[in-house]
């Protein structure tokens, strides 16, 4: 007979309501209140396949009034979600916005980068689409979206008017170049501290872009190009202008002066749009923020409840005692923790997205990457885990360690079902969520999304690689850093560990970007992409360690917390990554 603790209770009623309160909000902040309808479309490519897309469209916009449009496109392993703050905007100022998944991105047809980046057959949908305006077209891309508008500039270059990068640059990575009179009225919008400066424009520092020899070519200028100046004209063109924001690569998206910047660039070089009163962008990412922390909080109770249901009680038993006592030996244990996946973060990434092949088993690059980063941890923790036991006479099969697997296989297996059905049931919140409000659960750039069948065939090649992790990660956690005073306490449980797994990243992050403040440049310039991806692990982190100690305090097991952790993580990742492989 399953029983519910009342605690339990109240932490599903606050889980649900956050999550569907939050996606509420977010739908609001989408619609811009119900001023703008937002469609699901998908588009044609060349070879067959499609891109997937939301259509903005505001009141009044009408086949006998059609509107100015905008091509809003995402960086590199974002989605069309993560250019809400622009679109809705765009959308409010009387623009009908077109923000598409790249290729290989979300729920567009792999491989990425195909197609011009996606951005030729999304300009070729908006300017043929009966609601715009087909004289009357701006374009709109933030880092490798921006080369994607660069493509579909050059493909169709009386097909827009205008065109506004952010973060983002022309004759980049196999983007057309730019010059004096391409691409016509052309808006810089990159960030005081963009990592990416290197790569973009060529300059020593992001503050030193104005500086590029390649920006000042772009705007006709033989000097440092100025902040905030009109140059050329927009009449034959030729306009240029160039913002500075004081943020960061990816922190554009939630810049309301980037984003201002950026939409106030397309009034100025479209007709027939209007200046909103303030922004409302940010209720949307409020609500998908509150959402995803309603459904990582669902994890709990439904863990509890599901290990206690009448197929699955016995996997659960008294939590064993500790092993460990918290003396220089547990000290020096917890720092290797910390800080050894920080050690092997930027080499494994590196190594993994570039060496290992794209193939249909491993078709997504930057989580070969992590895969790889996983697999290293998990033989390190094997490793020393393994030292310190045989130094310590005990058996594996110690109740101490949370390896006891009961009845044997068939425990095991229980505790797999379980998670399947915890993982399951925030999987069909999500889903519920889409239906109703067409939103996901996000913040920044960490995002929760449905998994299309593709990722799913994906998601099933990457998942044993990460079980072997996590139950690493649990042994190490339970086995040999979980002392008396955590086993009798599970919020010093959950502190402690959550402490322990994100704390040397957060110390990598404040490195990294405490030299990028300091100087203009990032301590390892050509890890800016791993470093981003490294704010998804600080986020992420901490979910793990609650999700892990939970579960692990109320089965006295490492299975169910390991199984649970897997397959959220698989999921995530996968769902937001680029495919590669041509499927």
């Amino acid at each position: 007979m399953t029983t519910i603790t009342r605690t339990q209770v109240g932490i599903l009623v606050c889980s649900l309501l956050l999550l569907f309160g939050g996606s509420a909000l977010a739908f609001w902040g989408q619609t811009a209140g119900g001023e703008v309808d937002v469609q699901r479309v998908e588009i044609e490519t060349p070879d067959g396949g499609t891109i997937d897309g939301y259509l903005y469209v505001p009141d009044g916009a009408s086949e006998d009034d059609p509107a100015p449009g905008v091509l809003a496109i995402h960086g590199y392993i974002n989605s069309k979600e993560t250019q809400s703050s622009f679109a809705i905007e765009y959308a409010r100022s009387g623009h009908v916005v077109l923000a598409i998944d790249q290729p290989g991105h979300g729920y567009s047809d792999p491989p990425a980068h195909a197609h011009g980046w996606g951005g030729p057959p999304a300009l070729e949908y908006l300017a043929d689409h009966e609601l715009v305006d087909e004289d009357n077209i701006g374009l709109e891309g933030h880092s490798m979206g921006g080369w994607a508008a660069v493509s579909a500039a050059a493909e169709h270059p009386d097909s827009y008017e205008s065109i506004a990068l952010v973060g983002s640059s022309t004759g980049t990575a196999g983007a057309p170049e730019g010059n004096e009179t391409f691409p016509r009225n052309l808006g810089v919008v990159f960030a005081q501290y963009d990592g990416f400066h290197w790569l973009m424009w060529g300059s020593e520092t992001a503050p030193a872009t104005p500086e590029s020899e390649t920006l000042q070519s772009v705007f006709g200028s033989d000097e440092p190009v100025e902040e905030g100046r009109l140059y050329g004209n927009a009449d034959d063109g030729t306009a240029r202008y160039l913002s500075m924001p004081g943020t960061t690569h990816p922190g554009v998206h939630h810049s309301p002066s980037a984003v201002a910047e950026t939409v106030d660039w397309t009034h100025r070089t479209l007709d027939g749009n209007h200046e909103p009163e303030g922004q409302l962008w940010y209720w949307k990412e409020i609500g998908t923020a509150l959402a995803l922390v309603g459904g990582f909080l669902f994890l709990l109770p439904a863990s509890a409840v599901v290990v206690r249901t009448d197929p699955l009680e016995e996997l659960t038993r008294p939590l064993p005692a500790a092993v460990a006592n918290r003396d220089r030996g547990w000290y020096v244990a917890a720092a290797l923790a910390a800080l050894i996946p920080v050690v092997l973060y930027y080499p494994a990434l590196i190594v993994g997205s570039e060496s290992i092949p794209v193939t249909a088993v491993t078709p997504q690059s930057e989580t070969n990457g992590i895969v790889l980063w996983a697999l290293a941890n998990a033989a390190v923790i094997a490793g020393l885990f393994g030292s310190w036991h045989r130094n310590s006479g005990r058996s594996l099969t110690d109740e101490r360690y949370g390896l006891d697997a009961g009845t044997g296989l068939a425990t095991i297996g229980r505790s797999f079902a379980a998670a399947v059905g915890v993982v399951g049931g925030l999987y069909g919140l999500l889903w519920l969520v889409d239906t109703l409000f067409m939103t996901d659960f996000r913040v920044w750039v960490l995002g929760l999304k449905l998994m299309s069948a593709l990722h799913w065939r994906i998601f099933l090649t990457y998942l044993p690689a990460f079980l072997a992790f996590f139950v690493a990660l649990e042994v190490l956690l339970h086995g040999r850093l979980r002392t008396s005073e955590t086993t009798r306490s599970l919020p010093r449980a959950i502190t402690t560990n959550a402490v322990v797994l994100t704390g040397g990243f957060v110390l990598l992050l404040a490195v990294q970007y405490g030299v990028l403040f300091a100087t203009g440049s990032l301590a390892v310039p050509f890890t800016a992409l791993q470093t981003i991806i490294a704010i998804q692990f600080v986020a992420l982190l901490p979910v793990i360690a609650v999700v892990s100690t939970y579960c692990f305090h109320h089965t006295g097991r490492i299975w169910t917390g390991a199984f649970v952790n897997a397959l959220l993580v698989t999921w995530l990742l996968v769902a937001s990554q680029a495919i590669h492989y041509p499927f």
